[in-house]
């Protein structure tokens, strides 16, 4: 099938053109009409994209179905995947409709609610194929409008702080990579991402103001990178913006933000630092390394005295998305393999996480971890799947969350025993923290007198569930799904920075002679 990653990238947007047209009024018909379009939008999206995962081929590590054409102003419109952005793509496609069937309960304005869902899934999904530099901002850059509007509008009591404030951060840190880009285009004459994944952007150092810089223009290039991916991920110290939005986010929107938005700061890393700026990347490493490991244990401390559920879960990602970055920057095959599986793996858990907190927040009206206790005794269901996601957030063997992180951990030791050590207490840290908050609200005796009405979940909260209960053991018992389609892709990155290291290593050794 020709054009198939523009027919699955640009689907959700015609079905938000279509919301926007001709769908009139305010009533329940109209809004139960919106979140059918919406659904029947998102699940299409996703089946079609299965065909892109049938006919990939991993052994292939250069980009697959591409497609070329000149858009607007001469611009190029480049869109391809490889191993590493294809599960992204699946991924993507895989949570929308289930965050549009968690959203039934959603009545005001519920059509302009699910176009922009709709159109966040389409700029979500060209970040992922795009594959010329400009493509890649604009759809980088434009996927913050539909969820500042989410957050700013359908959110919290204090959503419009929560929504400013995620649009100034994950911005301002992508005014530097624009900076980037255009002296990227500068030197290379294109903006075309496979070519410039093969230019050589020149790592000569030299001083500026009295500062000697290591690696030269590369590390200058990775820094204005770094600010905008580091900030998306989030790295400790520019976190502090997540758990306001996730707070104040509706339950879809937290499970967006979680499942996929954190993940584009790690892609970047893997499609622009590492291939590009392999010298900066090598320099820049210790550094990345140490700011993971803090985040890992600190963020995990944090999260430890929260009395809201939904900022615990936040805190824990910010914890789990340590480990992502410390397994990207070891820069090699285990640590690059985990830290692609935890994402995949944390876009299915921390999004059931979310979920679980919204199925009781739609019954009771609050987040606050004391106001509930005992919820077994009236909600076996939902302590049931409760439990398998905290377990598989805690990395317990058998689940998706285990293998991401054993191989991360594998990773990081080879490139650094004493990071490899501190981030381990992450792992006891996350059992201390979710375990606790298990504890607090599903066992213990029902004496709150609101919650001896409360009702388990209904059929439609059980059918959101049961495909994120099934990745997550599937990929628990048989990680090979996952590592198969990477693997070779990996092997190429890494290789490739092996080579341009030892290239540049050869190069500084001439020019010292």
């Amino acid at each position: 099938m020709d054009n198939l990653l523009s027919i699955v990238t640009f689907i959700p947007a015609l079905g938000a053109l279509i919301l926007g047209v001709f769908l009139r009024g305010e009533d329940e018909a109209a809004n139960r009409n919106a979140k059918w379009l919406a659904l029947i939008a998102t699940s299409a999206t996703f089946l079609i994209s299965l065909f892109i995962l049938a006919q990939f081929d991993p052994q292939n590590t250069g980009f697959q179905f591409v497609e070329e054409g000149d858009w607007l102003l001469g611009l190029k419109y480049k869109m391809g995947v490889d191993g590493i952005s294809v599960l992204f793509v699946m991924l993507t496609t895989f949570i929308m409709p289930l965050c549009i069937a968690a959203s039934w309960n959603v009545n005001t304005r519920v059509k302009e609610y699910m176009i922009a869902f709709l159109v966040l899934e389409t700029l979500m999904l060209g970040v992922f194929m795009a594959l010329d530099l400009v493509l890649f901002y604009l759809f980088f850059e434009a996927g913050l409008i539909p969820m500042f509007l989410i957050i700013g509008i359908w959110g919290g009591k204090n959503r419009i702080y929560a929504s400013f404030k995620f649009f100034l951060y994950t911005f301002i840190g992508s005014v530097l990579m624009l900076v980037a880009m255009v002296t990227m285009f500068a030197q290379a004459g294109t903006t075309d991402i496979p070519t410039l994944m093969n230019h050589d952007f020149g790592s000569e150092s030299f001083s500026v103001l009295g500062i000697h810089v290591v690696g030269g223009v590369q590390t200058l290039m990775f820094l204005a990178f770094f600010a905008s991916f580091a900030v998306k991920m989030p790295m400790w110290p520019v976190h502090t913006w997540l758990p306001d939005a996730h707070v104040q986010a509706p339950t879809a929107g937290s499970v967006v933000l979680a499942a996929i938005l954190l993940k584009m700061g790690g892609y970047g890393f893997l499609r622009f630092s590492l291939p590009m700026f392999p010298v900066g990347s090598d320099v820049m490493a210790p550094l990345v390394l140490w700011l993971s490991a803090i985040a890992i244990v600190y963020t995990s401390l944090v999260a430890l005295v929260q009395e809201d559920m939904k900022k615990l879960i936040a805190y824990s990602s910010v914890a789990h998305m340590g480990y992502v970055t410390a397994g990207i920057f070891a820069a090699n095959q285990q640590g690059i393999d985990g830290a692609i599986f935890q994402m995949i793996s944390h876009g299915f858990i921390s999004g059931a996480l979310f979920l679980c907190v919204g199925v009781i927040y739609d019954r009771m009206h609050t987040r606050e971890i004391d106001a509930y206790g005992g919820l077994v005794n009236r909600m076996p269901a939902y302590a049931l799947i409760f439990m398998l996601f905290t377990m598989a957030n805690v990395g317990l063997p058998g689940t998706s969350g285990f293998v991401g992180e054993f191989l991360t951990l594998m990773g990081i030791f080879q490139a650094n025993t004493w990071v490899a050590m501190v981030a381990t207490s992450g792992v006891i840290l996350s059992a201390g923290y979710a375990l606790w908050l298990y504890r607090r609200v599903v066992f213990g005796d029902l004496i709150k007198e609101s919650l001896k009405t409360i009702t388990d979940m209904t059929g439609r909260e059980r059918a959101i569930f049961a495909p994120l209960v099934v990745m997550t053991i599937l990929l628990g018992v048989y990680p090979a799904l996952i590592t198969d389609i990477i693997g070779p892709s990996v092997e190429a990155l890494v290789g490739n920075y092996q080579t341009a290291l030892a290239a540049s290593g050869d190069a500084v050794q001439v020019a010292g002679h």
